[in-house]
Protein backbone atom coordinates (compact mmCIF):
# COMPACT_ATOMS: atom_id res chain seq x y z
CA UNK A 1 0.00 0.00 0.00
CA UNK A 2 2.76 2.45 0.84
CA UNK A 3 3.79 2.42 -3.30
CA UNK A 4 0.68 3.25 -4.47
CA UNK A 5 0.64 6.47 -1.70
CA UNK A 6 4.36 7.30 -2.92
CA UNK A 7 3.71 7.14 -6.52
CA UNK A 8 0.18 8.79 -5.95
CA UNK A 9 1.93 11.46 -4.52
CA UNK A 10 4.79 11.78 -7.34
CA UNK A 11 3.78 9.91 -10.33
CA UNK A 12 0.93 12.65 -11.68
CA UNK A 13 3.23 15.72 -10.83
CA UNK A 14 6.31 13.75 -12.70
CA UNK A 15 4.05 12.74 -15.50
CA UNK A 16 2.59 16.59 -15.89
CA UNK A 17 6.46 17.86 -16.38
CA UNK A 18 7.38 15.70 -18.80
CA UNK A 19 3.91 15.85 -21.09
CA UNK A 20 4.42 19.50 -20.71
CA UNK A 21 8.33 19.14 -22.31
CA UNK A 22 7.48 16.24 -24.70
CA UNK A 23 3.51 17.91 -25.99
CA UNK A 24 4.32 22.17 -25.16
CA UNK A 25 1.12 22.28 -24.06
CA UNK A 26 -0.06 22.49 -20.56
CA UNK A 27 -4.18 21.48 -22.05
CA UNK A 28 -2.78 18.51 -23.51
CA UNK A 29 -0.35 17.36 -20.48
CA UNK A 30 -3.13 17.91 -18.60
CA UNK A 31 -5.74 15.93 -20.33
CA UNK A 32 -3.53 13.01 -20.93
CA UNK A 33 -2.27 13.02 -16.89
CA UNK A 34 -6.38 12.91 -16.30
CA UNK A 35 -6.90 10.35 -18.74
CA UNK A 36 -4.27 8.15 -16.93
CA UNK A 37 -5.82 8.54 -13.85
CA UNK A 38 -9.22 7.76 -15.02
CA UNK A 39 -8.18 4.62 -16.59
CA UNK A 40 -6.41 3.52 -13.52
CA UNK A 41 -9.46 4.02 -11.47
CA UNK A 42 -11.35 2.21 -13.74
CA UNK A 43 -9.14 -0.39 -13.83
CA UNK A 44 -9.20 -0.76 -10.39
CA UNK A 45 -5.48 0.21 -9.24
CA UNK A 46 -6.80 2.67 -7.29
CA UNK A 47 -9.01 1.23 -4.44
CA UNK A 48 -9.88 4.23 -2.22
CA UNK A 49 -11.23 7.40 -2.88
CA UNK A 50 -8.12 8.54 -0.65
CA UNK A 51 -5.59 7.95 -3.38
CA UNK A 52 -7.52 9.51 -6.32
CA UNK A 53 -7.52 12.90 -3.83
CA UNK A 54 -3.80 12.56 -3.12
CA UNK A 55 -3.56 12.00 -6.97
CA UNK A 56 -5.63 15.33 -7.54
CA UNK A 57 -3.23 17.24 -5.77
CA UNK A 58 -0.20 15.88 -7.30
CA UNK A 59 -1.64 16.89 -10.58
CA UNK A 60 -2.33 20.53 -9.29
CA UNK A 61 0.83 20.66 -8.08
CA UNK A 62 2.69 19.36 -11.62
CA UNK A 63 0.53 21.81 -12.92
CA UNK A 64 1.90 24.69 -10.64
CA UNK A 65 5.33 23.97 -10.87
CA UNK A 66 4.86 23.86 -14.72
CA UNK A 67 3.28 27.43 -14.95
CA UNK A 68 6.13 28.64 -12.98
CA UNK A 69 8.22 27.10 -15.54
CA UNK A 70 6.28 29.27 -17.51
CA UNK A 71 6.74 32.35 -15.98
CA UNK A 72 10.52 31.95 -15.25
CA UNK A 73 11.19 31.34 -19.20
CA UNK A 74 8.52 34.15 -20.36
CA UNK A 75 10.59 36.29 -17.73
CA UNK A 76 13.97 35.02 -18.96
CA UNK A 77 13.15 35.58 -22.62
CA UNK A 78 11.65 39.49 -22.38
CA UNK A 79 15.17 40.46 -20.06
Amino acid sequence: MIDKILSAIFLPALMMIFFVRITYSRLVSFLLVVALIIVSAYNGYLHKWWLIIIEAASLTLGLFIVNQMKEKRRKKDTS
